[in-house]
């Protein structure tokens, strides 16, 4: 196919450096840069793009949330500061963004000059952002001046303020700031697991740690479908109710009480599987684990590839064990696949220098497909060879619930890209991690954002407010120009109107109504049993221990 010139460059400096790890582990150094390789990636150009657009503007809306940390540098204002400012280094994370010096302060806005000589200004308007950062992710008073965010001398990165833009002024510019902290994105195809973009933080030039492929951390709630998936093949189902009130756990001798809490500290009663997915309620999770038991609960996580060998304690149900972005985003792609494993891949197919393929990511067989003549004959059968790691009517009832997740729960900001997509957002202990994990039918994407050493993010801030936003952006981008196709259900499923709080039958003008999916024989009748549980140890020595069962609702 001829192009329309010579070469294409495109930019991917974290799945590039991937790529080249794992050539490395297959062959070596010496075959990887003298054999003559020829290496066809899954990398999807514009979805590359999308992916770290969005997210470099995720980690700076947060990071802007949280004050201003002071300039990239000081150079002495009684000498010729433009001059001093060709001396400083430029940070490896700058971007797009200019490096400018400040020159003087009024009570409107602050003048700047660049190396090259161009003078500017950055307007009151454009610093109303930059309160003082505080310890804790605090913030410190109202700017109402330049001088109370900054000095003569001071070195910081800015960007022209677009022409359409309110504080729009001749010659004006923003006040912009490298994100303290970090994260990555990744987007694959669920039903091959082809990795088609990843960004493994804010700039591959400051830090060429991949975030989604090295870094493991806390998913938080963002682990609970897996418990879910677990209870409901274990004779639960979406309407089954749960109790959420307090539960105290002896964790034995001299280690004191474990006493789970939901994120909002209430208690919200007897309330539906659905329900506490959607809502993310810790307490109904925790009951559910002790329940069908934390060695069941570690083989899911096993099955789904997210954990290998996770502790059977009731914490690890609530996220607590570590765990890689793509892991986690691979994980979610087998529930809306129809529960098929799937192997995570950069690499579609590697050549010698001769043409030979030597590797190829689908081994399937394909008699036909190659070799014979075309004779109108029908076309070849390809084997689907992934392995069943559970039923499809489990995993569909998964997806339904993590729609519900993004129409009415915690991740509700991503429902304004206005096409069917599910998901769970999630928070660790302190604030420290977030994540907003889910999927289309055809394209599941992971999000993760924290400090590299981890720290708070802040009071509020959860997977809601920081993970959420970067996902929902991506997903606007990449769907903007494809239908909206719904989530396929598979054989075996009866969809039945219900309340979606409630999971009863829905009755004649109800306003909350929802089709809920059950598999045959499992829809509810007019008494349900709650379970209730209770205080029990998180091992006995021989097992997991069985909450009680108790109380008809």
């Amino acid at each position: 196919v001829r192009r329309p010139d010579r070469a294409r460059l495109f930019e991917a400096a974290y799945f590039a450096e991937e790529v080249r790890r794992d050539l490395v582990d297959r062959y070596g150094e010496d075959q990887l840069y003298e054999g003559g390789l020829s290496v066809r990636t899954t990398l999807e150009p514009r979805l590359q793009g999308i992916a770290k657009r969005v997210l470099r503007n995720g980690l700076r809306t947060y990071d802007r949330r949280h004050g201003w940390r002071g300039p990239i540098a000081r150079v002495a204002p009684d000498k010729a500061p433009v001059a001093a400012l060709r001396d400083v280094p430029v940070p490896g994370d700058i971007g797009e963004w200019y490096m400018g010096v400040v020159l003087g302060l009024d009570r409107q806005a602050a003048e700047i000059g660049f190396a090259n000589d161009v003078r500017g200004v950055i307007p009151l308007s454009e610093l109303t952002w930059a309160r003082a950062w505080k310890k804790g992710q605090r913030l410190g008073p109202k700017v109402k001046r330049p001088d109370q965010v900054l000095a003569v001398g001071d070195v910081v990165a800015v960007s022209p303020i677009p022409e359409d833009a309110e504080s729009h002024v001749a010659d004006g510019y923003r006040l912009e700031q490298i994100p303290d902290i970090n994260g990555a994105i990744v987007a694959m195809d669920p039903h091959t697991g082809r990795v088609l973009a990843m960004v493994g933080g804010y700039a591959f030039g400051n830090s060429e740690f991949n975030r989604a492929t090295q870094a493991r951390r806390q998913p938080g709630s963002a682990f609970k479908p897996f418990v879910y998936a677990a209870a409901l093949d274990h004779e639960f189902t979406p309407s089954s109710l749960v109790l959420d009130a307090p539960l105290v756990v002896d964790q034995g001798p001299a280690l004191g009480k474990w006493k789970p809490a939901n994120y909002t500290r209430k208690f919200y009663g007897p309330s539906t599987l659905r329900l506490g997915i959607e809502k993310s309620r810790n307490l109904m999770t925790v009951r559910l684990a002790q329940y069908i038991g934390m060695d069941t609960v570690a083989d899911y996580a096993r099955r789904f590839g997210v954990v290998d060998d996770m502790p059977l304690l009731l914490p690890m149900a609530l996220g607590a064990a570590e765990t890689t972005l793509l892991r986690l985003t691979s994980a979610y792609s087998i529930l809306v696949n129809g529960g098929k494993a799937v192997t995570p891949t950069l690499i579609d197919r590697i050549q010698d220098r001769r043409g030979a393929t030597v590797y190829r990511h689908d081994a399937r067989a394909c008699p036909g497909c190659a070799g014979a003549p075309w004779r109108s004959q029908a076309e070849p059968e390809v084997p689907d060879t992934r392995t069943q790691v559970v039923a499809p009517a489990t995993a569909y009832q998964v997806v339904s619930m993590l729609r519900g997740a993004v129409e009415r729960g915690t991740g509700r900001r991503v429902a304004a890209v206005g096409k069917p997509l599910a998901g769970k957002t999630g928070t660790t202990n302190e604030s420290r991690d977030t994540w907003f994990v889910g999927f289309a039918p055809d394209l599941a994407v992971g999000v993760f954002v924290g400090f590299d050493t981890p720290r708070t993010l802040g009071r509020r801030e959860t997977g809601t407010s920081v993970a959420s936003p970067i996902f929902r952006d991506f997903m606007a981008a990449a769907l903007a120009d494809q239908p909206a196709v719904p989530f396929r259900i598979p054989p075996g499923i009866r969809l039945v109107r219900v309340d979606s709080r409630t999971g009863v039958p829905a009755t004649a003008g109800g306003r909350e109504v929802i089709l809920e999916a059950f598999k045959p024989g499992t829809e509810p009748t007019g008494r349900r049993t709650v379970l209730d549980g209770g205080a029990a140890p998180l091992t006995d020595g021989g097992g997991t221990p069985r909450a009680g069962v108790g109380g008809l609702y």
